[in-house]
């Protein structure tokens, strides 16, 4: 793996999982201004999808919600055809 796109991987899927901390940090003071799900949904198709959903599942951010695990599917489709696109097209 080239190192550019080895450290891009790294980076966006650390930035992937600070809005999930971000929003379970602001749901537990009872905050209205929170992290919309469009926002964490695209935040993870274009940056780092793998690091959202470790964020997902460790602070239980949207588990319980199906139209989410949907859309967040859906955001992956999108993330792999970046990385595909990244890793064998010049």
């Amino acid at each position: 793996m080239h190192p550019a796109l080895l450290a891009w991987l790294v980076v966006t899927n650390v930035l992937a999982f600070v809005p999930f901390a971000w929003d379970k940090f602001r749901a537990s003071r009872s905050s209205p201004s929170r992290v919309s799900e469009f926002h964490l949904v695209a935040i993870a198709a274009v940056a780092g999808w793998p690091g959202g959903l470790l964020g997902m599942l460790l602070f239980k951010r949207k588990t319980a919600k199906l139209s989410f695990k949907l859309k967040y599917a859906l955001g992956f489709v999108v993330w792999a055809g970046l990385l595909y696109a990244a890793w064998f097209c010049p």
